[in-house]
């Protein structure tokens, strides 16, 4: 629990690009009894891009994930989110800013249509999959710590690192070196 947070700021250092297309989404995790949100972004391709969990599903939060994944991975061109308000105006958010900070007129394009959000959808059901049977967890740094482990996990899965050759544990182990 200690070190799953740096091995994921090391897997998102090292992690091969990604494409401009993304896709957002959350889901619910329940920490103390009550539900905190988890935020995730793939590209169109399933790779992942980042991962937070929040306390709050509001328009604050989904600013701060974007700026997040867009600091760690470049401008997206478009990006594909379900139809809640707070992603849609987190995104606008950002857009405002673009505008009016920086002057700049590319701006994201926000798309919310259903199936294509089925990427990031069927990506949520393994991190379900693993919390489901431990009922909450006990605290929102363990949930976090433990949902930065699942996270990294599944990105040597989908073979996320430019590695050669090398099984699953090598480049773990590489990423905790």
């Amino acid at each position: 629990m200690k070190y799953s947070p740096l091995i994921a700021c090391q897997a998102q250092r090292r992690k091969s690009a990604t494409g401009s297309s993304w896709r957002m989404g959350e889901t619910s995790i329940q920490v103390k009894g009550k539900w905190t949100y988890f935020y995730r972004a793939v590209d169109k391709f399933g790779k992942t891009l980042d991962f937070m969990l929040s306390e709050h599903r509001d328009e604050a939060a989904a600013s701060a994930f974007f700026a997040r994944t867009i600091k760690t991975n470049g401008w997206p061109e478009k990006v594909v989110i379900d139809k809640s308000g707070a992603n849609l105006a987190g995104l606008q958010n950002i857009n405002w800013l673009l505008l009016l900070l920086y002057g700049w007129f590319w701006l994201i394009e926000i798309l919310q249509v259903k199936y294509l959000n089925n990427t990031i959808e069927q990506d949520h059901r393994f991190i379900k999959k693993l919390t489901r049977p431990m009922k909450g967890f006990k605290s929102f740094q363990s949930a976090s710590a433990t949902l930065d482990g699942i996270e990294v996990a599944h990105m040597i899965r989908k073979r996320q690192f430019s590695t050669s050759g090398q099984s699953a544990f090598q480049q773990f182990a590489a990423l905790a070196a």
